[in-house]
């Protein structure tokens, strides 16, 4: 029998709702099948946790005495620049930016000790901030240069807005050249000296619910150790890669744009990281609850490492000059055994996406549930799935 999200909610309210972890239901599908489990089973909890570089906050500084017209003029957090060309006294800042005294990759490879996603870690742990802001003034907003601190208990909003969240599958990264190259996957040795990937598997969001039944637009989710919502598809969405017999897509496929209160968040899950040779980026931990209203969703949350797969693709070559191509296809579970098989040569593994946390973060989401602290929210839209004719290409050039 289906199940509705207002049934499921009334059963958080008297306390009997049941929650697995993704990881759990693996098991439970497996043990009692997929109608049986639909009928145990209320809510499927998923989690991530890895670099996601199209991430940013916004925040309202507030005004001073006398008022500064920051918008249209120049500004620094912890001297990285910020984006100001919002209002007054609204800054923007991704993770990705770097200080204007970077050396950036002039001496090669770039360590990028600090930018962006290191400012939000720093905002959000609650340590005080430098804002420095050069305006150029007007009759109703005067002076023309601020030096402070801001803190986030201060500020009157701080929002993380992050518009490419969640990949739902990626690639795997080697190197098929003779030297050492440093990409947003790692450094990779010449090669096939090793191969790196960045996904949950089994217990990520999106691969879980693979044509988008669940997660939409509206959804609530655990963001940042707080509680955020899907507010769009994500930059990059691109649900038409081709899938296996279970919808599961088998290259990077949908991606969603999420937003949530900072204030409610923690540096536990959100962590500015540094890629050598590449750049800054911001580690950020999300999970979905995925209701499980039939024995098609069971099935989907059932899903297995073994079961999903990703293309191997070559970082000196094909991924920098867009070449469509790659060198076959491998599991989940054969990426975390820590080898795998690549014409012929055996290639050792690494994750950048923390499994560890992944899990941890299922299982707070499911605890919170339970407890009667985190509702599921109806979406108000779904998200283009693989039948809409959405799709994302390269950006036409002369």
């Amino acid at each position: 029998m289906a199940k509705t999200i207002a049934e499921i909610n009334e059963k958080i309210k008297q306390g009997k709702v049941v929650v697995a972890t993704a990881d759990e239901m693996v098991a439970i599908v497996k043990d009692k099948g997929a109608k049986q489990a639909a009928e145990d089973i209320d809510v499927v909890t998923t989690g991530t946790f890895g670099p996601m570089c199209s991430s940013s906050m916004y925040v309202n500084v507030g005004h001073t005495k006398p008022k500064i017209k920051i918008g249209g003029g120049e500004a620094t957090l912890n001297d990285v620049p910020v984006h100001t060309g919002l209002a007054a006294v609204d800054v923007y800042l991704g993770c990705t930016q770097l200080p204007a005294d970077d050396p950036r990759n002039k001496v090669h490879p770039g360590e990028f000790k600090y930018g962006g996603g290191h400012v939000i870690e720093d905002f959000v742990a609650g340590k005080d901030i430098k804002l420095s802001a050069k305006a150029y003034g007007t009759d109703c907003y005067p002076a023309r240069e601020l030096e402070t601190t801001i803190n986030i208990k201060d500020v009157n909003e701080a929002v993380l807005f992050n518009p490419r969240n969640c990949y739902q599958n990626y690639n795997v990264a080697v190197n098929l050249s003779g030297k050492i190259i440093y990409t947003y996957l790692g450094m990779l040795k010449p090669g096939l000296g090793n191969a790196n990937y960045c996904s949950a598997g089994q217990l990520s969001p999106l691969l879980n619910d693979p044509l988008y039944k669940t997660i939409g637009i509206g959804t609530r989710i655990f963001l940042g150790g707080g509680v955020g919502y899907v507010t769009w598809q994500g930059t990059q969405h691109n649900p038409g890669v081709k899938r296996n017999e279970n919808g599961v897509p088998m290259a990077p496929a949908g991606t969603l744009a999420v937003i949530g209160d900072l204030k409610q968040m923690s540096k536990k899950y959100l962590m500015g990281v540094s890629f050598q040779g590449y750049g800054s980026s911001l580690n950020v931990g999300i999970g979905i609850p995925i209701p499980v209203l039939d024995e098609e969703i069971a099935k989907f949350t059932g899903v297995s490492d073994a079961e999903i797969t990703a293309p191997i693709v070559d970082y000196s070559e094909a991924y920098p000059q867009g070449i469509a191509e790659n060198l076959g296809s491998v599991s989940y579970a054969e990426l975390r055994s820590g080898k795998i098989k690549i014409q012929d040569k055996q290639v050792p593994t690494a994750s950048l996406s923390s499994y560890p946390k992944a899990v941890e973060i299922a299982n707070t989401l499911r605890d919170w549930i339970k407890a009667g602290k985190f509702s599921l929210s109806e979406p108000v839209a779904n998200l283009p799935g693989p039948d809409s004719g959405y799709t994302f290409g390269p950006l036409k050039t002369k």
